[in-house]
């Protein structure tokens, strides 16, 4: 039994001609709104009020940000604005600003206490086990 995969499902229909359902949506909201206006107000009233409502209906139908709709940045920006913020401050890791390089460079902190401890008897195995596969891969480079 055969079956039909879908294919292309992250792309959108489009109803209204070139357009799909969403982009229309918002291109006939801010059009709508801007011809309402003209309506109603002066033509100079109607431009300025209603413009920045055709241009955001533009933006929404159109603009991509990272290749996301503009509406999805628009939702993050008003969740970034009305949602609570935790600012944590831990005044013992804070240091004044110093002048010159040298200063930034330097750690208060004892770097001793983050190296491991090394002893004698380490280094030399350390040394022997190098010694050893330098030797292993300078037989194996003559026999070729």
């Amino acid at each position: 039994m055969r079956f039909q995969v879908p294919q292309f499902i992250e792309v959108e229909d489009k109803i209204f001609g070139p357009l799909t359902v969403g982009q229309f949506v918002y291109l006939a909201g801010g059009i709508g709104f801007l011809v309402a206006m003209w309506l109603v107000l002066p033509l100079f009233l109607a431009v300025l009020v209603g413009g920045p409502v055709a241009l955001l209906g533009l933006a929404l139908a159109f603009y991509k940000v990272n290749d996301r709709p503009f509406i999805n940045v628009m939702q993050s920006a008003a969740e970034y604005f009305t949602k609570d913020k935790l600012y944590i401050w831990d005044k013992g890791k804070t240091q004044p600003i110093k002048e010159g390089l040298v200063s930034q460079i330097q750690d208060h902190d004892d770097p001793a206490k983050y190296v491991p401890a090394t002893t004698s008897n380490k280094i030399k195995d350390l040394a022997w086990s190098l010694d050893i596969k330098e030797s292993m891969y300078e037989r194996k480079g003559d026999r070729s």
